[in-house]
């Protein structure tokens, strides 16, 4: 299984991102292999279709499981199409790795 957190940049110390498809960055943890692998977000300054182009993104990585902040209209509905679980983060800011421990994963 996959899980794709939105990221502000290329590192486990880095913070969770509250834009879904306008993030810099997809922490992409993969809990067969247990690592964790960083992909910059091309659709960052899309003048629009940033959502959809980044489910497409995270969808070609085999992805089941997303947490961002907040999610656009437009980008929920392709990913609950694709059966994409979708989690969102609400609260005090919280690194990619506090997020993985939260979750019990990368220890």
């Amino acid at each position: 299984m996959k899980i794709a957190i939105t990221a502000t940049g290329n590192s486990l110390n880095s913070k969770v991102d509250s834009r879904f498809g306008r993030c810099s960055y997809f922490a992409v943890y993969d809990m067969d292999e247990n690592q964790t692998k960083f992909i910059k977000n091309p659709n960052k300054e899309a003048a629009e279709g940033a959502g959809p182009a980044a489910v497409q993104l995270i969808a070609k990585q085999g992805v089941t499981q997303i947490i961002s902040g907040e999610f656009g209209g437009k980008a929920k509905s392709i990913l609950e199409d694709l059966n994409i679980q979708m989690i969102m983060l609400n609260g005090p800011e919280k690194s990619i790795q506090e997020v993985l421990d939260l979750m019990a994963i990368n220890k």
